[in-house]
């Protein structure tokens, strides 16, 4: 945790210690909040949503002082106190209480909302799905469908949208994603699986698709157009890639919706949670949210994608069940070409690794020595292969491998540089490869989205960007928002994408950062090939150590589930 965070959260829980004290309260009750204060906020820089008192020695002794305070408010009476204490000795910054329960009382609200019973024309469709499944979604205003990659999510929801529009054909339907990348790979999914439909159905499936963020309507300063005062108009909203949404994007998002709103979360429960605080898709597909939820949860389990002994379908799945054994079984002796196992934890990678960089991008740098012009294939290219890693810092994180890639890129295209007339060594070269790292709403450009840097018929440089309604946007490298090189990215930056060879490289020893899920999202973002670079401690205990974040969310269902029962009971 960087000292900038820790400095956040001492100033915040010195603000609540001076609050106590402008009430009068003695030195233990100042001294309570103070510590209480400091722990909520450091947890909530973790991705915790709450801190649980019951599992800290050093908090749980503060209960009744905290309580007595007069800054701690209960889930039954939050008032506007700064921190809130739940039945089940959870404590809370107010605002993540407050998002945590208006999501659930509109995720209960969203599930229970009365829609129309399907027509003929829907009836008819539901023979091509599963049944459960085209019953829950046609029937239910909440679907959650949870799936890894290749179980045939985005094919079940084309089928439910041309169900939906066989019976309402002027529904309108909302397709989004939490970033840029993901918006553009569910457009381009649902378009390829609409050729499966009759064309007069094809013709009424959604054109475009949005990054939630522009959906919104979000500004720099993060305040929202569309909210419970001014609701997005749809009738279908439709979000993929739902294990990304943190806890405050999804209660805004939530917010936002009109009342009569039918909305299906298409994600894989086990994947990275969100960078921001929660893990509320997980969260919904859990055990705990079963019972508020339970008519609402579709799991998908066979693979489409993966051959039942397909390297990397068997290697994934030996990592979700904590099969640590196994999965050093396989990559000791992998079927096949699909699997490559480099046992390297050398604090910079070795020979063998550093060759297996190198060669990663030898076919994309090919594309842009044989023709700047042609973008398309140069994306291709590009798009084919990526290297991973879990951490930014270090000889074997994002910026030293993309260093050490960027110099061998730059002298393979040193002889395009020249011909250009062109400085080898300038920041910018034909060939560089950016990722942003921040929303611009100014340029339309979304954290996530990649461009790549060549010239233009008068031969200056500019970077190109797929658009979000196709085809190519240029911009002069001057005009882009926050931007990294992007031969290498986090694990996260890469979730939403899947690329046909992954190269994964790991730290030289076992970090907190190095989870089950992070090594499970990036093995599945490979097709078809994948290398690991890694020591076998790293990833024995990667495998036995799944993520863990505090939330009450499923408590907060129950409640919202017994307050509608109350409410639908009233006289």
């Amino acid at each position: 945790m960087n000292d900038a965070v820790q400095q956040l959260a001492a100033g915040f829980a010195a603000q609540v210690a001076a609050w106590a004290a402008r009430r009068g309260s003695d030195a233990a009750t100042i001294d309570a909040l103070r510590r209480a204060a400091l722990a909520v906020s450091l947890a909530t820089s973790a991705g915790h949503i709450c801190v649980s008192l019951a599992d800290d020695p050093q908090l749980a002794p503060l209960r009744e002082l905290l309580l007595r305070s007069g800054l701690v408010g209960t889930s039954l009476q939050p008032g506007g106190l700064p921190l809130i204490l739940d039945a089940g000795d959870r404590l809370y910054l107010h605002r993540y209480f407050a998002d945590e329960r208006g999501l659930a009382e509109r995720l209960v609200r969203t599930a229970r909302e009365p829609v129309a019973l399907p027509d003929a024309a829907s009836l008819a469709c539901l023979e091509e799905l599963l049944p459960a499944a085209a019953a829950r979604a046609l029937q239910g205003g909440l679907t959650i469908i949870s799936g890894g990659p290749g179980t045939g999510k985005t094919t079940m929801v084309v089928k439910l949208i041309a169900c939906l529009l066989a019976g309402q054909p002027g529904a309108r339907i909302v397709l989004c994603a939490p970033t840029g990348k993901a918006r553009a790979r569910l457009l381009e999914a649902i378009q390829q699986r609409s050729a499966t439909l009759p064309r007069a159905l094809a013709m009424l499936l959604p054109q475009q698709a949005f990054t939630i963020h522009r959906l919104l309507g979000m500004s720099a300063g993060g305040r929202a157009q569309h909210h419970a005062g001014n609701p997005l108009r749809l009738d279908v909203l439709i979000v993929d890639e739902a294990s990304m949404l943190d806890l405050a994007l999804a209660a805004r998002l939530f917010e936002a919706l009109p009342p009569h709103a039918r909305v299906i979360l298409l994600g894989d429960r086990d994947q990275l949670a969100a960078v921001e605080s929660g893990a509320v898709f997980a969260e919904l597909c859990s055990d705990a949210a079963a019972g508020p939820l339970a008519a609402a949860v579709i799991g998908l389990r066979e693979n489409f994608r993966f051959d039942a002994d397909s390297g990397v379908g068997r290697l994934a799945a030996d990592i979700t069940a904590g099969r640590a054994a196994a999965a050093m079984a396989l990559l000791r002796a992998p079927d096949g070409s699909a699997i490559r196992w480099i046992d390297d934890e050398q604090r910079v990678p070795g020979a063998a690794a550093q060759q297996a960089l190198l060669a990663a991008f030898a076919s994309y740098l090919d594309a842009v020595l044989r023709d700047t012009a042609d973008h398309a294939g140069i994306s291709r290219a590009f798009g084919a292969c990526r290297v991973l890693c879990a951490v930014r810092d270090g000889p074997r994180g994002v910026n030293g491998l993309n260093a050490r890639i960027e110099a061998a890129a730059r002298v393979a295209l040193q002889p395009l540089a020249e011909e250009l007339g062109l400085d080898p060594r300038a920041a910018w070269y034909p060939g560089r490869p950016v990722l942003v790292t921040q929303n611009d709403y100014a340029t339309g450009l979304m954290n996530g989205d990649i461009g790549i840097t060549l010239p233009d018929a008068s031969g200056r440089l500019r970077v190109w960007f797929t658009a979000a309604e196709g085809g190519l946007h240029a911009l002069a490298p001057a005009r882009l928002p926050p931007h990294e090189t992007a031969f290498a990215t986090t694990v996260h930056k890469a979730q939403g994408s899947e690329f046909d060879a992954v190269l994964l490289v790991l730290p030289d020893a076992p970090a907190a950062v190095v989870t089950r899920e992070l090594l499970y999202t990036a093995v599945t973002r490979a097709r078809s090939q994948l290398t690991l670079c890694a020591g076998e401690r790293v990833l024995v205990e990667a495998i036995g150590a799944p993520t863990l974040r505090l939330s009450g969310l499923p408590a907060r269902l129950r409640e919202a589930a017994a307050a509608s029962d109350r409410d639908i009971l009233a006289p």
